[in-house]
């Protein structure tokens, strides 16, 4: 030991010490780079699995068809008869529909002001009371009346009001249903969720007639398509990059792919060969979507009440057809009603690379934090470089022989070391000009949100529209 310490106080005061650091944090940088790269590959990547026994998805016979078919048509008769139609008739007929079908009916309008513009509107909404249940819990099937795209989801609309009147002929339910037809796809499902529990504003949005339990499940239906779809496009991120729980989606997909043989895709990837490429690429555009935060869809606005949330939306042409769907939903369901609590044995955090393959955060975690270090390690070299010296002057006497250094005999626990007598005044940090310049920098963050909060979308579209 007596010959490690002075080594290591020698080093101490080495300035070749600060040369490290960068190149430390380039290699903490290009391993988790690599890291990222190597998780599409089947070595570090793992099947989806049901972690919740209870689920049971499509182990039950699924009856909707047939005479629905007919009920379906009579109500999308409906639905067109109410396009471009006033608020107030629409939740008129469509209250109307849901008394008529022995449910429990009610509407709450609410009115947002946002981006210079106010986004108003009224929910309506039924409840199936469970024959098995005490109200206690639910699950909420969504349909709103414009999607995302601004388009009128009428075979959604239509499928969620045929389902509602399905669904009441049935004594097997333990929770209760709540069909909601929401005015549009992000202003709408926000209200309702905020109101269902109360943390909404009032006047702005309205409080709730009625009410049932605690939320274990939403299911969202998008289908304006014309024609017959080909797959069921899920869409699971919500807001902040919250995710619903994964067992969830993977009911979803062993129901849609398994049990009623119809394709799944995410993420856009609407031909996914199940390759290195596509794999990357779908779950690049995941973490993306992630780190972007926004809503994309109406299932968004119950994951941070922690309600888990998909929403099914048909894609493509081809001889799928709106009873194919209704199945789909039936049979999703018919799972949730097999929940004794609330999700939690699968995973919060995860990435999906194709409908049957993820990894999850034990695995990509490392590649993030080694990303991350970086930013540490060089704060730490930059805060020690800036309180030495730029140039330490050797303190030296000059003799006839030459010019040798001066040096210190350094005392440490009884131990000695002799090191050179370096000029080692510690130079004064002044922090007060970047203390200012960093406060300064988040005070003006106020104007950026004033811009977004006072501007209207048609005056800045490249920045508020997406």
């Amino acid at each position: 030991m007596a010959l490690i310490s002075p080594a290591i106080l020698a080093l101490r005061r080495d300035p070749r010490l600060l040369k490290v650091p960068p190149y430390l944090s380039a290699i903490c940088i290009l391993v988790g780079v690599v890291w990222l790269l190597l998780l599409p590959l089947n070595e570090y990547s793992r099947q989806t699995y049901i972690s919740e026994n209870a689920l049971l998805p499509g182990q039950v016979h699924t009856y909707f068809g047939g005479s629905e078919q007919n009920v379906f048509n009579a109500y999308q008769y409906e639905i067109q008869a109410l396009a471009g139609k006033e608020q107030d008739e629409i939740t008129a007929k469509l209250i109307e529909i849901f008394k008529s079908a022995g449910l429990r009916a009610a509407s709450q309008k609410y009115k947002y002001e946002a981006a210079g513009n106010t986004y108003r509107g009224e929910n309506v909404y039924s409840i199936l009371h469970a024959p098995r249940g005490d109200a206690t819990e639910a699950i909420v099937l969504v349909a709103a009346w414009t999607n995302m795209d601004g388009d009128l989801n009428e075979r959604g609309v239509t499928l969620a009001l045929t389902m509602a009147r399905y669904f009441k002929r049935w004594s097997l339910w333990s929770k209760d249903i709540i069909v909601l037809i929401t005015a549009d796809s992000k202003a709408g499902p926000q209200a309702w969720v905020d109101a269902y529990h109360d943390e909404h504003h009032f006047p702005s949005v309205e409080p709730l007639p009625i009410k049932s339990g605690a939320l274990q499940g939403v299911v969202v239906v998008d289908n304006a398509l014309d024609h017959r779809f080909e797959s069921l496009h899920i869409v699971y991120d919500g807001i902040n990059g919250q995710l619903p729980n994964l067992d969830l989606f993977n009911t979803a997909v062993s129901i849609a792919s398994g049990q009623m043989g119809i394709g799944v895709s995410l993420q856009r990837m609407w031909n996914h060969g199940d390759s290195y490429r596509e794999r990357l690429q779908t779950m690049l555009r995941g973490m993306v979507s992630q780190g972007l935060g926004h809503a994309s869809g109406p299932h968004s606005s119950f994951i941070p009440y922690h309600v888990d949330a998909i929403t099914f939306q048909a894609v493509g042409q081809g001889w799928q057809d709106d009873m194919a769907m209704g199945r789909c939903v039936e049979s999703t369901f018919r799972s949730l009603n097999n929940l004794l609590e609330h999700f939690h044995q699968s995973f919060f955090f995860y990435l999906l690379m194709q409908a049957n393959r993820f990894v999850s955060i034990g695995t990509y975690l490392p590649s993030a934090m080694l990303v991350a270090v970086n930013f540490t390690i060089m704060a730490i070299a930059l805060w020690i470089q800036s309180g030495r010296s730029p140039t330490p002057k050797i303190a030296s006497t000059t003799t006839g022989k030459g010019s040798e250094p001066e040096v210190d005999l350094i005392n440490k626990d009884g131990m000695l070391a002799i090191t050179p007598k370096l000029e080692q005044t510690t130079r004064e940090r002044k922090l007060f000009l970047p203390m200012t310049l960093v406060v300064s920098m988040h005070f003006l963050g106020v104007i950026p949100l004033y811009i977004f909060n006072h501007t209207t979308s048609t005056a800045s579209p490249a920045l508020l529209q997406s």
